[in-house]
């Protein structure tokens, strides 16, 4: 009899697991940076029995997931804030230094203010309740750094004068339904920079029973150091 966990696993059953880790994202469940991880896992995953190790630690966790029916509208109560328009998160420096790192959570959109100062955002390990996080950012004179998971879709625009915007990110392969990273940019005389987690101080990070496949994976030939072909490298130069 032939083991189910071994059996291959379909692009439908992969989405489906990518769907889930959303969920539990939203439930408060995983940060920024284990959601990455995991979705990239689920995309590298090869047999049933790998893509429920992704979600064992989860509720609902089945030995060998299937492809998930269309999800239901949510009800108003549980859509994010964000997305019913609720409050910005505001984080402002004028002539100093303002820092949000660590474990925090991102309810609405987040507007980060510098003024002859600096502001640093580490979303690592925020816990997002959204689809995306979205960022506006207005430096004059001063600086906003940004740091993301290497592996998240990262959006930029806005405006620049005299003065600079940049991404620094390994981000996720093209037609793979990654975190989103939404950040608009208003820049006078500044720097807004965002940044992957390969360029940053490291975090510390747990151990679960996929990462010794997922990491041998990620490392073979062909793949970037990330693991992921194809890559698109934005500013790594």
């Amino acid at each position: 009899m032939n083991d189910p966990g071994g059996m291959r696993a379909s692009d439908a059953e992969r989405e489906s697991v990518v769907e889930r880790l959303r969920v539990a994202s939203a439930e408060g469940r995983l940060t920024l940076a284990e959601l990455t991880e995991r979705t990239e896992a689920a995309y590298l995953a090869q047999t049933h029995g790998e893509l429920a190790q992704i979600t064992a630690d989860l509720p609902g966790a089945a030995p060998a997931p299937g492809p998930a029916p269309a999800p239901a509208p949510a009800p108003a109560s549980a859509v994010p804030a964000a997305a019913q328009g609720g409050m910005r998160k505001w984080i402002v420096a004028v002539m100093g230094d303002a820092k949000r790192t660590g474990t925090w959570r991102i309810d609405d959109g987040i507007g980060a203010v510098c003024v002859m100062g600096d502001v640093v955002l580490d979303l690592r390990q925020a816990e997002v309740r959204g689809r995306e996080v979205d960022i506006v950012a207005t430096c004059v004179m001063g600086d906003v750094k940004i740091i993301v998971p290497d592996g998240v879709d990262v959006e930029l625009g806005g405006i620049t004068i005299m003065g600079d915007k940049k991404v620094q990110v390994v981000e996720a392969p093209r037609g793979q339904s990654a975190p989103v990273v939404k950040v608009t940019a208003y820049v006078l005389m500044g720097d807004v920079k965002i940044i992957g987690d390969s360029r940053a101080e490291p975090i510390k990070r747990g151990w679960f029973a996929w990462s010794e496949w997922w990491q041998e994976r990620r490392q073979r030939p062909g793949y970037d150091g990330h693991g992921i072909p194809d890559r698109r490298h934005r500013g790594l130069h």
